[in-house]
């Protein structure tokens, strides 16, 4: 079996490089819905907007559906690595963080990915099987760091875990409303009385 420099096979390497395309086509892939957003989305279209043919991103990724289920993934996690550097950032405030991550959220460049994310949430509903699998891991995703910052300002696991879950929804709840009504004065004046409620501030 040959072996590259570093003591690899030929196909642990090839296995790598794979991964490191896929990786980039995800990214881009993720880049093109913010800037575009998702509407007539085909893989023939957005391949061609990436610069690879649509049947390069079946080889890596099997369907548009498993595509699409990438996406979501990589754009939530590009948000919660967000949501760590601003906590990370001296001298915010839980709620200063909330406003700037909200901020983000609603910024009209990424509608595209937040829509993407409710038609993955109602493939699921239809019992889309990668769909599924998708809003389940992003449940865990997003609570386990929520509840550790919970936790770590003083609430008993159980009230963070509720606390969290309260968070989530409201948020998920109010990027919908803005999705389908457009009114982002109504909706942003929603998630300060929210905030004020969960955060107990004046």
């Amino acid at each position: 079996m040959a072996n590259d420099d570093d003591g690899r096979s030929a196909g642990e390497a090839a296995r790598g490089r794979d991964g490191d395309r896929r990786a980039r086509l995800v990214d881009a892939a993720v880049d093109h819905v913010a800037a575009h957003g998702i509407a007539d989305l085909s893989l023939r279209r957005l391949g061609a907007a990436i610069g690879v043919s649509h049947r390069m991103l079946i080889h890596y990724f099997g369907s548009k559906e498993q595509l699409l289920a990438e996406i979501v993934r990589e754009s939530e996690r590009r948000q919660r690595d967000l949501l760590t550097r601003l906590r990370l950032e001296p001298g915010r405030s839980p709620v200063d963080v909330a406003r700037l991550l909200w901020r983000q959220l609603t910024d009209p460049a990424t509608a595209g990915q937040e829509r993407l994310f409710f038609e993955i949430n109602v493939d699921a509903l239809r019992g889309g099987p990668e769909a599924v699998r998708v809003l389940e891991g992003l449940m865990t995703d997003w609570l386990e760091p929520l509840v550790a910052a919970e936790t770590a300002g003083g609430a008993d696991p159980a009230a963070a875990r509720r606390r969290a879950r309260l968070g989530l929804a409201t948020v998920r709840g109010l990027l919908l409303d803005l999705l389908t009504t457009g009114d982002r004065a109504g909706v942003d004046a929603a998630m300060e009385e929210f905030l004020r409620l969960y955060y107990g501030t004046e």
